[in-house]
């Protein structure tokens, strides 16, 4: 059989798996990744090189700078200090929903919710009132915000991985705004539909105070990575190999002090890694590879290309629509690792630069999972979270406040890159 259809067949039968049994999503990319392999689609060594293994860096680096940060206690001691100086219930709930967005432009989504959950429930219970929408809230602003930085969410890694843009691309790209103000822009619309969400919720909040800082050092390391992915960026222009690498040195750092002061082994660190996901990512690699390698991803930009024609609004709209209404059911990784090439292609095929499409995947498949409870890990997690509370909720509560959001959220932020990039 021609190798190219074996690539397909092997490629759409794992992404409906995906689909049908995502509990089992990593054995799955895995064993697409050797059923490539098996069937000599791919070489080992071509195998090897479709994994983006900078990208692979960021994300393992990252969420053990994240596990530190949350045993550090930092986050939770913000969220219930901005509580505990807010002048009324809404204005809390507010506050509690933009730390979430701004810890998760740079820790993972899920850990996020992890962090600032807490805060939510105690506030909930102390005020006799409903966590359901609070923590509803706190999950899709953590999926908004996750697009804004490079290391805030795999997503980013991948299109930084594609596009080879570097930590400060993401605030100011080819002398231009970048992803960061639209998502931002995005997060204030947001806020004013949350405004009006949690409008019942006008009296003063008083919570004890009983977080304290176990220690600075996750802190401080996690800025000191911020500055070195900032100077990087002079060093490693086309982001090849050194931001990954600032992020394994920056988590074994943090290990060694880790065993240091706690006396932890350093199995104890491993064990906590997200394994589940790190493997999934590069099965994911191969399997998008396999597609790129065999010409696919030429065929299905030529395709595309030939239907969006030279209007440039209508592939950008198109993009965004198809991205947020997928990534609403499906996961958007595998979704964004098989689009970006596709994407590029097209950009270059209409003779122009790619980043308005590359933005226009990014936002509508960071944004559009936000619209189901299945449609991000984030989402998962909180409804796992109510339901432990007592509080079952279901896939049209959900749908009820993250339809809104991401309409609200999704223009604000799509009218920006529109308005920056798309002349």
């Amino acid at each position: 059989m021609d190798a190219k259809l074996i690539a397909l067949i092997i490629f759409i039968a794992a992404y409906s798996l995906f689909i049908i049994l995502p509990r089992r999503r990593t054995w799955v990319a895995i064993a697409g990744a050797f059923l490539v392999l098996l069937t000599g689609t791919l070489t080992p060594a071509q195998a090897f090189l479709a994994v983006n293994w900078n990208v692979m860096g960021i994300f393992v680096g990252t969420l053990v700078l994240a596990d530190l940060f949350i045993e550090s206690r930092m986050p939770a001691y913000l969220a219930e200090q901005i509580v505990q100086r807010a002048p009324s219930t809404r204005m809390a709930m507010l506050f509690i929903c933009l730390l979430s967005g701004g810890i998760s432009a740079f820790v993972e989504n899920v850990a996020t919710v992890m962090i600032i959950a807490p805060i939510a429930l105690a506030l909930a219970e102390k005020l006799k009132i409903s966590p359901v929408n609070l923590l509803i809230a706190i999950a899709v602003s953590s999926n908004l915000q996750g697009a804004a930085t490079l290391i805030g969410d795999p997503p980013s890694m991948l299109l930084a991985g594609f596009a080879k843009m570097n930590f400060m691309d993401f605030f100011f790209y080819k002398g231009r705004p970048s992803i960061f103000f639209a998502v931002e822009l995005g997060a204030l619309a947001s806020l004013v539909y949350l405004a009006w969400l949690f409008r019942a919720h006008r009296q003063q909040t008083v919570l004890p105070l009983s977080e304290k800082i176990k220690t600075w050092f996750p802190t401080i390391l996690l800025i000191a990575l911020i500055g070195a992915l900032t100077l990087s960026s002079f060093f490693d222009a086309d982001f090849s190999y050194l931001a990954g690498i600032l992020c394994l040195v920056a988590a074994g750092i943090g290990i060694g002090l880790d065993m240091f002061y706690h006396r932890r082994p350093f199995v104890h660190r491993l064990k906590a890694l997200d394994w589940d996901t790190t493997f999934f990512l590069v099965g994911v690699f191969v399997l998008v590879g396999s597609l790129t390698l065999t010409g696919w991803t030429e065929t299905i930009a030529t395709a595309m290309s030939r239907m969006i024609g030279g209007n440039l609004l209508f592939g950008y709209v198109f993009l965004i629509v198809v991205s947020v209404l997928l990534s609403a059911f499906i996961d958007n990784v595998p979704f964004l690792a098989a689009m970006l090439p596709v994407a590029i292609l097209i950009a270059h095929k209409l003779g122009m630069e790619p980043t308005l499409f590359l933005f226009a995947l990014l936002l509508g498949a960071s944004i559009g999972g936000n619209i189901t409870p299945i449609g991000a890990s984030a989402n998962i997690v909180t409804m796992g979270l109510l339901k432990k509370t007592g509080h079952k909720v279901s896939f049209w509560e959900f749908s009820r406040i993250g339809l809104p959001f991401t309409l609200v959220s999704v223009t604000a932020a799509s009218l920006l890159v529109w308005f920056v990039w798309g002349g």
